[in-house]
């Protein structure tokens, strides 16, 4: 630069006109510097001409989201603003970027037509009944979600199912219902009714109480264990809560170790502890009379009946074997301490 500034100078010089040498030297590195700024203008220009906006990709509303909340402005839409995905200052957030049509793609030609026309050209929406299949939804969650949920949700248990993200989670709440331990159950509850009903037995699991959540035992997003558990099998799952009850054991009761199912209803049970049956049957469902001083237990041998029995009443077999899930007692191999 410094020698065409130069070259400059001296032909200004030369001219006809009376500058002096310091004059010039100025004069030139003004023309020089002008010539730089317009020069990458001249070729953006250029460009522009020579390559036209290809008419068929997707346009943009020319206001983003001030377009959308001239019809779009119910309370509902404007609770966004109080939502993680409607702040514009956070660079994490959809609304910092292309605000609504982050989530619902370009809305140009949605846009584009009269206000009272029916004939809106389809955007991304979302819901059962929209008319976006379900891959193109949940495509956009995962777009941003895909540390937390995205390659594991591929293949999971609720997405063969067909599931969508909005079927659980509510984006323009304030307050997403599945994402609050009181108010999660609910939602799951919507489609899992025999866990609802379970949940409102005699005993359970205190989820009806808010104490506990469905995503505790649960992962809604991906699990390789049945039931989408959260733990490699169900025991694991049960120990975690019931350390006590893990061992291990010197004298060890097989379905303890087995699988904690076989004894237990997981959601709720008309029996206490959630037994599935009731004690003496449901012992007696793997312990036959042979060996033992009891006989099989009828109504005849309850604390009502003709001939109470000791192996009947109470506890039934616990009023002997109270170490039922295992016992470190020298003298436990009985489970009776």
């Amino acid at each position: 630069m410094r020698e065409t500034i130069n070259s400059c100078a001296t032909l200004l010089q030369k001219s006809k006109h009376d500058f002096t040498l310091s004059q010039c030297r100025t004069l030139a590195a003004m023309v020089t510097i002008l010539f730089c700024l317009a020069f990458p203008l001249h070729l953006a220009a250029a460009d522009t001409e020579t390559t036209p906006t290809d008419p068929s990709s997707p346009k943009f509303s020319e206001l983003g989201s001030d377009t959308c909340l001239s019809c779009h402005n119910d309370e509902r839409m404007l609770q966004l603003f109080r939502t993680p995905h409607g702040q514009q200052a956070d660079p994490n957030s959809p609304f910092a970027h292309l605000q609504c049509e982050s989530c619902h793609g370009p809305a140009g030609e949605h846009t584009a037509r009269d206000i009272t026309s029916k004939a809106h050209a389809p955007i991304i929406s979302f819901g059962n009944n929209a008319g976006s299949t379900i891959d193109d939804q949940n495509a956009v969650c995962t777009r941003c979600h895909n540390k937390d949920v995205g390659m594991q949700w591929t293949g999971s248990e609720h997405e063969r199912n067909d599931v969508t993200c909005v079927s659980c989670h509510k984006i323009h709440d304030e307050q997403d219902p599945v994402l609050s331990p009181a108010q999660e159950a609910e939602v799951c509850f919507t489609c899992h009714a025999r866990q609802k009903s379970d949940s409102q037995k005699p005993s359970s699991h205190p989820v009806r109480s808010g104490l506990m959540s469905c995503t505790d035992c649960h992962n809604p997003h991906h699990s390789a264990a049945e039931a989408l558990l959260k733990r490699h099998d169900l025991n694991q799952l049960c120990w975690s809560c019931h350390t006590e009850l893990r061992g291990p054991f010197i004298f060890e009761h097989a379905p303890v170790t087995e699988d904690c199912s076989l004894c237990h209803y997981s959601h709720g049970s008309i029996h206490p502890n959630l037994l599935i049956k009731r004690p003496p049957l449901l012992c007696q469902s793997c312990h036959s009379s042979s060996g033992h001083p009891s006989r099989s237990v009828t109504s005849d041998n309850t604390a009502s009946g003709s001939n109470p029995s000791a192996f009947g009443v109470g506890s039934s077999c616990m009023n002997c074997h109270s170490q039922v899930h295992g016992s470190n007692h020298p003298s436990g191999v009985t489970l009776t301490r």
